[in-house]
């Protein structure tokens, strides 16, 4: 078996790789070849046994060379993330659609359908919100350059799985947290740094108000979702493709609150609330979420905001 993560030096790419290398995929070989990608991946931190392969998954040549052997499991992860995308078009365009469309293309060559895990995103929603609730049924509207393209890959690949040429599954990931303190074009980083700072006993000026909710996972609760995804029997899954993860729905209140139950009452006095329009609109508004058909095939959230957060403070850097 050949698995291939491309976005393996990411955020979640990390975790993903380290874990397909202690524990593979049920069912599969020992002697599984698993394949890491990125721009950029030191050897040196990746586990043993994974293959390192630096490379633009943009350059057609780079895309000919990593698909001239039959792959029978993507983890799909590359992308450039919201903030940056919609900052640089022609390359959120480039990458998130075109070198997506250009790696699909040569999966659909294959003898055997690839089972296809793409990570697409709750951006495909747009803002504003349906102030009731989100449910498999709402209607995709993006209102950001990254929704717009994942959408637009969702469609491709559900073709795919139609046509059976690639078996695909797309993911819409909710917030995952807690990311490292860096830049990373997330205009939702603050998700995550409200869970590094605090514990780490430092002050933080939350963007959005105490009220404001968001859909967040921890990122050991994603890459179970993202392993399951790849071992689902096809006959489980039906013509719909891309679907909404289970997440918890939080505000930052709750948020401050199983922080101070954990690391003590003084994790309040360190939070002042200044928010942004912009990024109250854009995040701090989600309704409640129904996920019917992945929770009906076994996906699953981290339970509660105490289980979330103990998860979330385990990201490694």
């Amino acid at each position: 078996m050949r698995i291939v993560v491309t976005g393996a030096g990411g955020f979640i790419g990390r975790e993903l790789v380290r874990r397909l290398a202690a524990e593979g995929l049920a069912g599969t070989s020992p002697e599984a070849k698993i394949v890491a990608i990125d721009e950029t991946l030191p050897p040196e931190s990746l586990p043993l046994g994974i293959r390192p392969v630096i490379g633009d998954i943009g350059d057609p040549d780079f895309l000919d060379a990593i698909t001239a052997e039959p792959i029978d499991v993507v983890f799909h992860l590359a992308a450039v993330p919201g903030g940056a995308s919609e900052g640089d078009f022609a390359l959120g365009w480039r990458v998130n659609a075109q070198a997506t469309l250009a790696l699909v293309e040569r999966l659909a060559r294959q003898a055997r359908p690839a089972r296809f895990v793409f990570s697409s995103t709750i951006a495909v929603f747009g803002v504003p919100l349906p102030a009731d609730a989100v449910t498999d049924e709402t209607l995709p509207l993006p209102t950001l350059s990254y929704g717009a393209q994942k959408l637009m890959m969702e469609t491709l690949l559900t073709d795919h799985a139609r046509r059976g040429t690639v078996d695909a599954v797309a993911l819409r990931l909710p917030g995952i947290v807690a990311r490292p303190r860096r830049p990373g074009g997330h205009h939702s980083a603050y998700m995550s740094d409200i869970f590094t700072t605090l514990a780490a006993g430092e002050p933080f000026v939350c963007p959005v108000a105490p009220e404001s909710t968001s859909w967040l996972m921890s990122r050991a609760c994603c890459v179970d979702n993202l392993i399951h995804a790849a071992m689902l029997p096809r006959e489980r899954l039906d013509a719909r493709r891309a679907f909404t993860l289970p997440a918890l729905r939080l505000s930052m209140g709750e948020v401050v609150e199983a922080l101070a139950e954990r690391f003590g009452p003084g994790v309040r006095d360190r939070v002042t609330f200044a928010p942004d329009p912009v990024l109250q609109a854009q995040y701090g508004s989600y309704p409640p979420l129904t996920t019917a058909i992945a929770e009906s095939l076994g996906f699953r959230h981290d339970g509660d905001a105490g289980a979330l957060l103990a998860r979330a403070l385990e990201y490694g850097g």
